[in-house]
């Protein structure tokens, strides 16, 4: 069972400033219920610290919420849960059967790439800011060559006669 990366990439959020897969979404993969991985979680919480796991704050879970459009009626009972790539190999480790593992070997591999995107994405704009600054000194390098200039042309057109200095 082959599951498209773009499907997978497409379930990873930024939440906290980290990129996260939620409980749902990591069931549907794993062909498990949800109550079911949940329940497989709090069974091993020793496994998920904090970096690896955390549950949506009611805020968080309503921001969300409002970008699927669903309403409120039915639905989770249970704030999501939100995993980091830690926690999505740990999660391999406790659901233990031949799918997880699998599963979560291909969510590892999208989450690499997605981090090696925006690390080159990071490297372009770099690159970007550094070409701006030199474009912004040639710009004034050039606004100071052409005031030299306008400086040489007045100095051309107002041709006094000088003064002439030392011995006649």
């Amino acid at each position: 069972m082959i599951i498209p990366d773009e499907i997978i990439s497409s379930k990873i959020y930024l939440i906290r400033e980290q990129k996260v897969m939620l409980d749902k979404d990591l069931a549907e993969l794993y062909a498990v219920e949800t109550k079911q991985l949940k329940r497989q979680v709090r069974r091993n919480m020793e496994r998920f610290p904090e970096d690896f796991m955390f549950e949506l704050s009611p805020q968080e879970f309503e921001i969300l919420r409002s970008q699927f459009g669903t309403s409120n009626w039915g639905g989770t009972r249970y704030m999501p849960m939100a995993f980091t790539e830690q926690g999505v190999a740990m999660l391999s480790a406790v659901l233990n059967s031949p799918i997880a593992i699998k599963v979560s070997i291909q969510i590892i591999r999208v989450f690499t790439k997605v981090r090696e995107m925006l690390t080159d994405s990071l490297g372009v704009k770099l690159e970007i800011e550094e070409i701006k600054k030199k474009l912004t000194n040639h710009g004034k390098n050039i606004e100071l060559v052409f005031s030299y200039l306008d400086e040489l042309i007045d100095k051309k057109d107002n041709t006094e006669p000088r003064k002439k200095i030392g011995y006649k």
